[in-house]
């Protein structure tokens, strides 16, 4: 059994756990009942795998429902924001997630490495793509652009858990010229040879962004490195395209 299907078997027996309770959140979550939409929620089920359940709420109108409620009842304090996101995350609808990480997104210049504990409990519960691609460059990424705190990515990217793999090579997504590059090529090395399929497409997906910033260095990473095929086809995209236009592969 692939180390995925055994998380996800995880998330499913997370979603019955007893839920948590905040006044700030049990009004979004209130909110968000009172909009659910039965003939959306099937599809938006399927589309992950039903491995979450859904109020049938689509991300525009989700939007929209936000940005009222937080003009009626203000943004949580940075203080008591780490409190209502576990509150959201004990939620079984996925609604309640991306709202948890849009709320983290409004206040995401206050995050500090100090964060990063609560961060990994949020990574490790109802772990998917979805969530975990929007923490990587968003949280994880914005916190690294201004703190130095080796310990957790060394964690992490040492961890038997995938999502935690996936985190550490994805959050420099943003970084572009300021992307370390030593320590993208590390951590991907100590994957390069990894049968998941999740952790195969962070590696193609962080070469492919890099080789916007720095073309040559990626190529000559990935010809002279043993990676998986579908981690190649990924990372050379971007500079195969730019073949294609007659365009030289160079820094730029």
């Amino acid at each position: 059994m692939g180390k995925a299907v055994v998380l996800n078997a995880k998330n499913k027996i997370k979603k019955g756990r007893k839920r948590m309770g905040h006044e700030y959140s049990d009004k979004i979550v209130t909110l968000l009942k009172q909009h659910q939409n039965s003939e959306n929620r099937e599809a938006m089920e399927a589309y992950m795998r039903n491995q979450f359940q859904f109020f049938g709420i689509r991300t525009p109108e989700r939007t929209a429902l936000l940005r009222d409620f937080l003009k009626e009842h203000g943004k949580p304090q940075v203080e008591e924001l780490p409190d209502i996101v576990r509150c959201l995350w004990s939620e079984p609808q996925r609604e309640c997630q991306y709202i948890a990480l849009s709320l983290l997104d409004k206040q995401s210049r206050y995050l500090t490495k100090d964060h990063l504990p609560f961060l990994e409990e949020i990574i490790t519960d109802k772990s998917w793509w979805d969530t975990i691609d929007h923490i990587a460059p968003n949280h994880v990424g914005k916190i690294y652009q201004t703190e130095e705190d080796d310990a957790h990515l060394e964690k992490w990217i040492h961890s038997d858990n995938m999502w935690l793999n996936r985190i550490s090579i994805l959050h420099q997504l943003k970084y572009k010229g300021k992307t370390d590059q030593d320590r993208l090529f590390r951590y991907i090395l100590f994957h390069n040879e990894s049968k998941e399929f999740f952790i195969q497409k962070a590696i193609g997906w962080a070469l492919r962004e890099y080789s916007k910033t720095d073309p040559e260095a990626v190529q000559q990473f990935i010809e002279s490195e043993k990676l998986a095929p579908l981690s190649k086809r990924e990372g050379m995209k971007h500079i195969n395209r730019r073949a294609k236009e007659g365009k030289t592969v160079e820094k730029y």
